[in-house]
């Protein structure tokens, strides 16, 4: 039953869920590994500050996993890697999964499989090879019962934004995420809108599917609490946020300080006090 892992990922507090992403490593872009050079440091450090979830490769689960104790962050494990996050795209672009996803999933005591649903610009190939890999995924999951969470990302021009910043139009985002669901999510990671006021909508377009929302580029602490506390407040089941913890100054503080907001309720003001200066 997949009810018994999304009960290991889901706060039973807020009934949300706090996912510190640290698998950009998969993905073959220099830029993504600052912050997580030395992985099973990061690791440690997140799982000290324990957040709900940890999302790795099949390759870094380990280090997670081993850790001793019962208490520690779900694994959500990270079934596909792409090359379409450069400045310049390569001649030929791919989104492969990984073999036996649910299986290897299994193996590693993780609590969630997690795939891409791209839209890029100009690049509709790539949308169809997620597809793809969706529709492989799916009856997998279901047959073994694990959680499938789908990651609709609507790409800026990889020339303005290297593959990497969010597009925050609610027009393109929306249709995207009912996809998503219609594809057979159980739990969406979305973006953001720019207009964080409208984020209800993505919510409502995803029906009964909790939205987990994507963090995206690195912004100022302010701007990150600032956005996580209304995006809460719109009705969003939790973050999935990597670089903007990862690349902090303190990792552990600032984790501490979106669980405040996610699970307590706090302000970001109030929240901010948990990072050190």
């Amino acid at each position: 039953m997949k009810i018994y892992r999304l009960n290991r990922l889901f706060n039973p507090k807020s009934n949300r869920c706090f996912d510190v992403a640290v698998d950009h490593g998969f993905f073959n872009e220099r830029g993504f590994l600052q912050g997580i050079e030395n992985l099973e440091k990061s690791v440690k450090t997140l799982v000290a500050a324990a957040p709900d979830a940890i999302q790795l490769t099949v390759g870094q689960a380990h280090y997670l996993q081993s850790t001793p104790g019962k208490n520690k962050p779900a694994l959500v494990l990270r079934t596909d890697v792409a090359n379409v996050y450069g400045n310049k795209l390569p001649s030929s672009l791919f989104s492969r999964m990984i073999e036996a996803p649910v299986e290897q999933a299994l193996r590693l005591d993780a609590v969630c499989v997690v795939v891409n649903l791209f839209r890029i610009p100009e690049q509709p190939e790539v949308t169809d090879q997620c597809i793809l890999n969706i529709l492989k995924l799916k009856p997998e999951c279901d047959r073994i019962g694990m959680p499938l969470m789908i990651e609709p990302l609507v790409f800026q021009s990889n020339e303005k934004a290297g593959g990497y910043m969010v597009d925050g139009d609610l027009d393109k985002i929306l249709p995207l995420v009912r996809q998503a669901v219609e594809l057979g999510a159980d739990i969406i990671k979305a973006d953001p809108t720019d207009d964080v006021s409208v984020y209800n909508k993505v919510v409502e377009i995803a029906g009964r599917i909790p939205v987990l929302v994507r963090g995206g580029g690195k912004a100022p602490d302010k701007e990150i609490l600032e956005r996580t506390e209304k995006l809460i407040q719109q009705g969003a089941s939790g973050i999935v946020y990597g670089r903007n913890i990862i690349q902090h100054a303190d990792p552990a503080g600032m984790t501490r300080a979106l669980m405040a907001i996610v699970h307590d309720g706090a302000t970001a003001s109030e929240a901010a006090k948990f990072i050190k200066a």
